[in-house]
């Protein structure tokens, strides 16, 4: 078994942004030479998340929207009476979701569904440089 161990590097503006990366993973995948495995996606820190959505404007803003109704910006979390930087919210919306993702692929494609992308999610209540480390297993 072959492990290959990437990184995509993104500069997001926080507040729900929602950033395809499928490109870029793919890119990694066929970069890989691998053929059958599975891709595990990360982003270290605790106020972005991963996950799949069909990327369309109207699917983005439900999500967005979404969480704006869970875990509103403006409650007042012990998290910003404690650290005074308003992203409380930003916290517990990446739990929800979480930091990683794995995906199989088969034939040196990934096993997406036709209209699913892979997105990381910016939860945060201010701009970030963020990366997602790629990490290719297979043969």
């Amino acid at each position: 078994m072959t492990v290959v161990g990437k990184q995509i590097g993104l500069s997001t503006h926080g507040n729900g942004q929602v950033t395809d990366i499928t490109d870029e993973v793919v890119r990694h995948l066929r970069d890989s030479g691998l053929r059958n495995g599975t891709v595990t996606l990360f982003t270290p820190g605790s106020t972005s998340a991963l996950t799949t959505i069909e990327y369309e404007s109207g699917v983005v803003h439900d999500l967005q929207q979404l969480f704006d109704r869970i875990a509103p910006p403006n409650l007042d979390y012990r998290h910003n009476l404690r650290w005074g930087d308003g992203n409380g919210h930003a916290h517990l919306r990446h739990a929800l979701l979480g930091p990683s993702l794995t995906i199989p692929f088969i034939d040196g494609r990934l096993t997406l569904g036709t209209w699913q992308q892979i997105v990381l999610i910016d939860f945060d209540n201010r701009p970030r440089s963020r990366s997602v480390i790629v990490q290719i297993m297979g043969e």
